[in-house]
This record gives C-alpha cells, structure tokens and sequence, in this order.
C-alpha cells in the first residue's frame, strides 16, 4: 500500500513537471513575435475630446514589429496590426464618465514558414471615470489655469476570438499572439491628469492592466503611460488646430503558466519608450487627428523582437 501511494506520488509529480517543460517547450521555440504584449488587448487613451454629454470616435492605428530568434536567424516574422475602433463616451454625471472601446483587428504575419492572417472583433474595453479635482482660475493677464484629474477603473470583456489549444504541439508563441482577443476578462485601473496653461496643455495618462488566466496561460499584468503635450492655435470662432508631442511608457510583466505549477515563460515581458509627433484639428464639435510612433528604447523578447511603427488617426464627433 506504502509502495503504491509513493508510486502514485512519484508519477504525479512527474506528469506535473513534464506538462509544464511541454507547455514551456511550446511557447519557446516560437519563429515569430513571443506573446510580448504588442498583440491584442491593448489599450490607447490618447487625448479625450472636450465634450459636454457624449463624443463618438472612430481610430484608426497601425503597428509593425519584426522578430529574428538569437539561436536561429533563418527563424523570423514581420508581425502587422491594424485596428479599426470605435469609441463612445458619455457623461453620466457632471463628475462621472463612462467610456467603451470596441476594436476591430486585422492582424498579418509573414514569416519563413508564410502568410497568415486573422480579422475581427477584438476584446471590448470598458472604464468609468470620476473627477476628483477640478480647479480652475485666471492669471493677471488673464489666461485661464485649469487643473483636471480623474480616477476610475474598468474591465476588458473576451469577444475578441482566442481559437487555440496553448498545450497543442503546433501552437507557436506567434499563434498566441495573433489571436483577436485574449481569451479573459481582465482588470483596469486608470488615471488621468490635465494642466491647461492658457493655450498650451499637458495631459499625463497611466492604465495598469491586470491580467487572469485562460487555458493554463496568463499574459503579464501592464503598465502604460504617456505625457501629451500640445499648444492650441485658434483658426477661427469654432476652430483650431494642436501640435502634440507624446512621450509613452509601456513595461508588460513576465507571462505565466499558473495551472502547471507557476512557470514563468521566457522573453514575454518587455519595456518601451517611444515618442510621438501629432497633429490636432477640431471645427464645431467635430475634430480629426493623426500621429506617428517610433521607440526611443525597447527591450522586446530579450530583444529578438523590435517595433518598427506605429501610427494613429481618429475623427471625433463631440455633442
């Protein structure tokens, strides 16, 4: 009986630590972009409109990472993202605003082995923000001082589609990353701070993003951050036109396999600063606006992978 429990035992054990060197193997030995955090799920709060009830939005952004293994250079991808979102925020208080997020991803790879592409509905995205301070004074030459800062959180909802069995052999680290949702429901926390000095504005927005498993795997909680700085210049009565310059922080926490005893999975997280030129143009309620993204520092899978681009347009309709 004592044979058979410590049998049992040993067995157990075994079958535990072999699972987890075959989930490791998996997401390891991909030939494209390890699941870095540069797919989907992601989130981009740029400058919100200046509305009074309600704005719609659509984006448009790009995204183009390359990746080339260390231990084998004949293993290589070009990984392309393009997401067409809508966004709709509305002001259920004075103090407190609801926004929703629906993407649309077209997602191309090329690598030794081909093409492959996937299209459609990505994870839904919803925060509620509350302000928190609001101060606002004129100085002696009368230019106007605001200060805004709003608080609030959210949840990511998994409508995207995520078709894959992680523990499957064929299933690549690319595969993961390609998918159009993430597979779970994941947390937000989220701040947003506003200075206005007469015509020139700063904004300062951080969103940490905690992650929950799904099929075994959980992608590494992340943090993103930007600094927006813009100068306003008046076109007319009910127009203008802004310069921004963004810089923009993202640090995405190592990924895990926390059904098979907590392995941490290698080259999944990553750390970027890149920087942003834009332009702003708003008339009656109605703004456009484009800007493109380079990195400035990147640590990317150990540095297989590199971001070549990125780039953003949008038309707001503000009410």
């Amino acid at each position: 009986m004592t044979d058979r429990f410590v049998s049992a035992t040993i067995l157990s054990i075994m079958k535990k630590y072999l699972i987890a060197l075959f989930a490791l193997l998996i997401v390891t030995q991909s030939n494209a972009c390890p699941f870095c955090g540069c797919g989907g799920g992601n989130l981009y709060l740029g400058i919100l409109p200046d509305y009074k009830t309600q704005f719609f939005s659509l984006h448009y952004s790009y995204a183009e990472y390359h990746t080339v293994l260390f231990n084998d250079t004949s293993q290589h991808s070009k990984n392309y993202y393009n997401t067409i979102e809508l966004s709709y925020g509305v002001h259920i208080t004075p103090k407190l605003q609801l926004l929703a997020f629906v993407p649309y991803r077209l997602n191309k790879q090329i690598d030794d082995d081909g093409t492959t592409t996937s299209n459609g509905l990505g994870d839904l995205n919803i925060l509620a923000q509350y302000e928190v301070l609001n101060t606002t004074h004129y100085t002696a030459a009368h230019s106007l001082v605001q200060n805004q800062l709003w608080l609030g959180g959210g949840v990511k909802l998994p409508t995207g589609v995520f078709g894959l069995n992680v523990y499957d052999t064929t299933t690549t680290l690319a595969d993961i990353n390609a998918q159009l949702g993430t597979g779970s429901i994941d947390f937000m926390l989220n701040g947003l701070y506003s200075l206005r000095l007469g015509s020139f504005g700063v904004n300062i927005n951080a969103t940490y993003k905690i992650n929950t498993a799904h099929q075994g795997v959980r992608f590494g909680d992340k943090l993103s951050s930007n600094a927006i700085a813009y100068y306003h210049f008046k076109t007319g009565k009910q127009s203008g036109i802004s310069p921004t310059l963004v810089f923009g922080y993202e640090h995405v926490a190592t990924s895990t396999l926390p059904e098979v005893m907590k392995v941490y999975v290698p080259y999944t997280n990553s750390e970027t600063l890149t920087g942003s030129l834009g332009v702003e143009y708003s008339v009656k309620g109605v703004g456009f606006g484009i800007n493109g993204q380079l990195p400035l520092q990147e640590n990317y899978a150990g540095g297989q992978t590199q971001m070549k681009f990125k780039g953003l347009a949008h038309i707001t309709f503000s009410l």
